[in-house]
């Protein structure tokens, strides 16, 4: 029997943009993967609430880009976090992930701006037992390895959603940065601004 091969790229997708696109196209080409789920955090453990944004809104731009590609699901495990303060931590969404699909190879997708951070997570010995952990490299991040990791290579693209909130706020054009129906979503929300 073989076992379904599942990417799981989370994050705070405020907003998500063509970097967050071309890391899940890759890794679901590289890894051989059969899907790629982008998985919004409710709230982010590195980030105030201020800073990240209602889920709601983050979360209605991540099922707009995920519903022009066959290969993206949105997860919504870290949407319900078990931890009383309610912030999203990987490790929990993982074991939640993996106790209902077991026979499913999950692969954690992530950027090499989170890489030096991998040592503060919740229980990163636990996550890293768990489930495999695959990085590109970013602009602007050296790579390094706080442990052995996978490396994946994509297109380096100098684009983050600080970024684009940035771009927003100035009155600056967006366009081809994020996806369009993210951009109109945007517009018609006067987010950002």
């Amino acid at each position: 029997m073989t076992t379904k091969r599942v990417g799981i790229l989370g994050g705070s997708f405020n907003p998500p943009h063509l970097a967050h696109l071309i890391m899940a196209d890759q890794a679901f080409h590289q890894l051989q993967l059969d899907e790629v789920r982008l998985m919004p955090d409710y709230l982010p453990p590195h980030k105030s609430g201020k800073k990240t944004g209602p889920f709601e809104t983050r979360l209605a731009m991540v099922e707009r880009i995920a519903s022009h590609d066959p290969h993206l699901t949105v997860e919504l495990t870290a949407q319900k976090p078990k931890q009383s303060d309610g912030k999203s931590y990987t490790v929990d969404a993982v074991a939640t992930l993996k106790e209902s699909e077991p026979d499913v190879q999950f692969f954690l997708i992530i950027g090499g701006d989170m890489v030096l951070d991998l040592p503060t997570w919740k229980r990163i010995d636990d996550l890293r037992k768990m489930i495999p952990i695959v990085a590109f490299e970013r602009v602007g991040y050296e790579k390094v390895e706080p442990f052995p990791l996978t490396w994946l290579k994509a297109p380096l693209v100098a684009v983050s959603s600080t970024k684009v909130r940035d771009m927003v706020k100035a009155g600056e054009s967006i366009q081809y940065i994020v996806p369009d129906n993210v951009k109109s979503y945007i517009e018609a929300e006067e987010l950002y601004r």
